[in-house]
């Protein structure tokens, strides 16, 4: 036939790039209200949970019988599934009913219940929701730090870029697995040249993981996936019980840790049980919420293509961060891997975050060119600086970041940068050269900077671990060195996995390193003028950005 040009036009947008796809519920590619999405039910017998949403105990899957044991307030719970779902939904939105009645409600449960709750709403409704329940008054951010070199001077400096630009948590990963150790000191080294207080994580094989956290090389955990199904748990060799053991040996260590779920991976291993995508992320909230773990990193995460492409999708992963604050854990809310070549959607997905604030609204703004990020991608990378310090300063609202001077960032990359250098030299590792501090300095990404011998990298890696490296022996390399600041802040934040405050739910620390967490910056919002606002200090940070004139100077 012949075509309308207008309709050609559109076809040639970005967003005809996208992967839609129409409900196929039977195979869990449904994002909320499937189907087969149990109902609501429990039944207890002499304090034993004998019925969990319509499924009788001698029925149960590992699942459910950990969350029947481990994750429900049973003394409320029959009074609670009593209650009609709709009137519930309303008193979650209501600002007149707090934080602390809700919570109440809420850990009384089951997960069919509370997804029945939460699907009341629409998404300014969720949003709401969201600005009174995450845990956390003060919201913040957490960044990617990767590169496709697994190059740790970059990563050093782009670390404490990063840092000054006012990210709370940094995580890196590897291209190359071996390489994890030289990433994860690149990136705590440099991370503490940017400002103290920043806790950083690499993202890896679970056992390798937990053995840096054990160094000391970092200095939290957040890539230990629960999951909504038995079957993909027994997949991965895994259990409920053994991911509780797991998150206890970081707590015994005094190392924060939270899990990670997310929408749609369920799905996407072929085991969703014909179950909607929220229900089942809602699951994992349970498993985590029974397993004493403080906070989860959620909202599709890697499975965001798959929970995007389905009608309510985009809504049902703020749904499921909704239900993280529900069940009181700390919530790093995702926008952390790209789903679209649209920047309409992606910044409208962000926004669902973004605007009320959760405890990270990014877990994982990528802080390098995506290009460079090992994480696939984020929703929002280095070049996109600009217009999120502008979309705080439009809306008056606290995306965690600030706008910094180029001089700044500079100084604080060749810092980072020759301190890394430093470290790898008192550490006898393969020498850091001074062209290579120079162009990661100034570099937008790893393009920039030269190639290093990776097979020498590689076995150097290997003996530093074989040597028992540890953070205190950074710290002193980086003193006998002479960056006695950076020294500081290291040793600083080594001596936190001692007190322990940062295992409190949803604590980070600020540049002098006090603690702020759930504990003593408890969420108090109650409507207008309530619960967090940005102070005169913060605002005046935030309209400082770059390309704002005096209009006295306009025209000269």
């Amino acid at each position: 036939m012949k075509r309308s040009k207008r309709f050609e036009k559109l076809e040639e947008r970005d967003i005809s790039k996208d992967g839609l796809v129409n409900e196929w519920p039977e195979k869990g590619i449904v994002a909320m209200d499937g189907p087969q999405d149990p109902e609501p039910s429990i039944k207890i017998e002499d304090g034993e949970v004998v019925e969990l949403d319509g499924k009788k105990k001698e029925d149960f899957d590992m699942v459910d019988s950990f969350i029947s044991q481990h994750s429900l307030n049973i003394d409320k719970a029959e009074e609670v599934m009593a209650m009609d779902s709709q009137e519930l939904a309303k008193k979650i939105v209501d600002v007149n009913v707090s934080r602390e009645e809700i919570l109440e409600l809420t850990l009384a449960m089951t997960p069919a219940k509370i997804v029945e709750v939460v699907s009341h709403m629409n998404v300014v409704e969720m949003m709401m929701a969201v600005q009174k329940m995450r845990p956390r008054k003060t919201p913040s951010n957490q960044c990617h730090i990767t590169n496709l070199q697994d190059n740790p001077v970059l990563i050093a400096a782009d670390a404490a870029e990063a840092a000054l630009r006012g990210f709370d948590e940094q995580e890196t990963t590897v291209a190359v697995g071996r390489y994890a150790p030289f990433n994860a000191l690149g990136l705590i080294v440099g991370s503490q040249a940017g400002r103290g207080g920043v806790i950083t994580q690499c993202a890896v094989e679970e056992a390798v993981e937990l053995k840096l956290g054990m160094r000391g090389l970092t200095s939290y955990a957040e890539t230990v996936s629960v999951y909504g199904t038995e079957d993909v748990f027994t997949d991965g060799d895994d259990t409920p019980w053994s991911k509780a053991f797991l998150a206890s040996a970081y707590a015994s260590r005094g190392l924060k840790m939270r899990f990670t779920s997310g929408s749609g991976s369920e799905a996407q291993m072929g085991f969703a049980e014909g179950k909607s995508m929220l229900y089942l992320e809602t699951r994992c909230l349970y498993i985590t919420k029974g397993a004493g773990v403080q906070g989860i990193q959620n909202g599709a995460v890697s499975c965001i293509g798959i929970a995007s492409s389905v009608p309510s999708g985009v809504r049902s992963v703020l749904a499921e961060n909704l239900i993280a604050m529900l069940l009181d854990l700390e919530c790093a809310s995702g926008n952390d891997q790209t789903f679209t070549h649209s920047r309409t959607r992606r910044t409208a997905r962000m926004l669902m975050q973004f605007l009320p604030g959760t405890d990270f609204i990014f877990s994982g703004y990528s802080g390098v060119p995506n290009y460079d990020n090992m994480f696939a991608g984020s929703t929002h990378d280095v070049d996109d600086y600009d217009d999120y310090n502008i979309l705080q300063r439009d809306l008056k609202v606290d995306g965690g970041l600030r706008p910094v001077e180029e001089e700044k960032a500079i100084e604080v990359r060749n810092k980072a940068a020759k301190a890394i250098q430093a470290v790898f030299e008192a550490l006898d590792l393969p020498e850091i050269t001074d062209e290579e501090v120079e162009a990661a300095t100034y570099a937008h990404g790893s393009k920039d900077v030269p190639e290093r011998d990776v097979t020498q990298d590689l076995k150097a890696v290997e003996e530093m671990m074989n040597r028992g490296v540890t953070g205190l022996d950074v710290v002193k390399a980086l003193g006998e060195q002479g960056f006695n600041e950076v020294a500081e802040n290291l040793l600083n934040l080594l001596k936190q996995r001692v007190c322990g405050d940062y295992l409190h739910t949803s604590a980070i620390f600020d540049e002098d390193f006090n603690c702020i967490s759930a504990v003593n910056d408890t969420n108090d919002y109650a409507g207008p003028g309530t619960g967090y606002r940005i102070s005169e200090e913060r605002w005046k940070e935030i309209k400082d950005v770059r390309l704002a004139r005096d209009p006295e100077n306009i025209g000269e």
